[in-house]
């Protein structure tokens, strides 16, 4: 038996951020990675892999559609999906190796083992043929695919966008079921790669956890580059029709059949939780297969602390990454730290880009019994109108009395990188005043913050560039 100071299951960002913070603090670690390679979902399937080949396509989509009546191609070419697929395991692998293999060099306290990992007694974990020990431990096994039980599910050959990212070639049409980050994602990838693609949402709207007008907003971006969405979809049965697929589902109130090469199972991930002896541990799940944590993500069981997806949503790369640096130091120096998820910014990278921070109206209402908010137009942006990049929005909250931010979402080019100023606003809690006292670049995306801000105080369509 192996003794530490310190056991993680897990490989990927939580399990990565635990232990560096582990080894910071000069303990002793085991950390076992089982399913996929080292680095997790975010450098092997998932973050990494997919804006890869959103750049990618974006490229080829805008070779094509030029903005400027300047700027003509006078020859098209086919995409190059196999060598976009070589680029996109070369780029994977380096990555792995800088961010994850040669880094785990560094931590000298820390022992990685590859491999399945179960508890057999509340301190004891099994790997393989050893019994490792310790009197803490922090369980970070990420989340998988999840596939919806829909009748002639087991009779067709669905994908997982694990195995869409490893296509040998572009399907002639796809239909991808689900209407959240994920789907639209692979939606717009694949349709400019040369993909029909036909999207089918349960929900009365895409990104239905996503304000109304951000969801209309998108929807419309998408569908002006052909792809077909459908919501309030109810699946009834998949079939093979030789090498196609059906899918027969009650939209609205009607009956209809989408036949397609391939089928995408884009709806959601599973907390990996199966397998790893939890109720020897003393650990218990909800519904949903989530590890049930406090505020400073211990379990059920004293010694044990969960972080990532394996906790449930939000399951996104920089939270399991901050959930297990917390978790580490919690369980290791007794911090009792909590994370303040009002201020965390999440991101859809769509072209445009959707993000959102903070509050949305519905919560906003639910706290406050109103919502104080205002929404512009990207075009209203000087930025924008010169580079002709004019689809999206920006709508802001703030607090009913105090006019601190509490919220901002966005359709935009560049959201992703426009949204950390919103964050900070959120986080620091600006009024609208600190940032409209902000000097601001001229002209640039960034600006687009700062408007929706001055729209609190006046007409802005009614408004030079220069005005403060």
């Amino acid at each position: 038996m192996e003794r530490f100071d310190l056991i993680i299951i897990g490989g990927g960002a939580a399990a990565f951020a635990a232990a560096a913070k582990a080894s910071e603090l000069g303990s002793t670690v085991a950390m076992v990675n089982s399913g996929l390679p080292i680095g997790g979902t975010c450098v092997n399937v998932g973050c990494v892999p997919t804006k890869l080949f959103l750049e990618m396509g974006s490229d080829y989509y805008h070779g094509q559609h030029p903005r400027f009546e300047a700027v003509k191609y006078e020859h098209s070419s086919a995409f190059d999906f196999e060598a976009a697929m070589r680029e996109k395991d070369d780029t994977v692998q380096a990555l792995r190796k800088a961010n994850y293999s040669d880094v785990l060099t560094t931590m000298p306290t820390v022992t990685f083992y590859q491999g399945q990992a179960s508890f057999i007694a509340q301190k004891q974990v099994r790997f393989s043929d050893q019994v490792l020990e310790a009197e803490k431990l922090i369980i970070a096994t990420g989340s998988s695919p999840k596939v919806l039980p829909v009748a002639g599910i087991d009779k067709v050959d669905y994908l997982t966008h694990i195995q869409a990212l490893q296509l040998g070639r572009i399907p002639e049409s796809m239909v991808i079921v689900g209407g959240r980050a994920q789907a639209l994602e692979f939606a717009q990838m694949f349709a400019r790669f040369g993909t029909k693609v036909t999207v089918l949402q349960r929900s009365p709207r895409i990104l239905p956890n996503e304000e109304s007008e951000i969801s209309d907003s998108i929807r419309e971006c998408l569908e002006e580059e052909g792809i077909e969405i459908h919501t309030d979809v109810r699946l009834q049965k998949f079939e093979k029709d030789g090498d196609y697929k059906i899918v027969t589902a009650q939209v609205g109130q009607n009956t209809r059949e989408f036949k397609a090469q391939q089928l995408l199972m884009a709806t959601g991930r599973n907390p990996n939780t199966e397998g790893l002896g939890l109720e020897k541990a003393g650990v218990q799940v909800n519904g949903g297969g989530a590890i049930i944590v406090d505020g400073e993500l211990r379990t059920t069981a004293a010694h044990i602390w969960a972080a990532g997806d394996v906790i449930g949503e939000p399951m996104l790369e920089t939270v399991a990454a901050k959930e297990g640096n917390i978790a580490a130091s919690n369980a290791l120096e007794g911090t009792k730290k909590a994370i303040d998820y009002d201020s965390v910014p999440k991101a859809i990278f769509t072209d445009p880009q959707v993000a959102s921070v903070g509050l949305t109206e519905k919560e906003s209402m639910r706290r406050y019994n109103a919502c104080s908010c205002r929404t512009i137009e990207i075009a209203q942006v000087p930025k924008a109108m010169a580079v002709k990049e004019t689809r999206g929005l920006v709508k802001m909250l703030v607090h009913p009395e105090t006019e601190v931010v509490v919220g901002v979402h966005m359709v935009a080019p560049m959201a992703a990188d426009l949204i950390h100023e919103a964050t900070l606003a959120v986080k620091f809690k600006l009024t609208v005043n600190d940032i409209i006292d902000t000097v601001h670049v001229f002209p640039t995306m960034s600006e687009a913050i700062k408007r929706v801000a001055q729209s609190f105080r006046r007409d802005i369509s009614k408004m030079s560039c220069c005005v403060e």
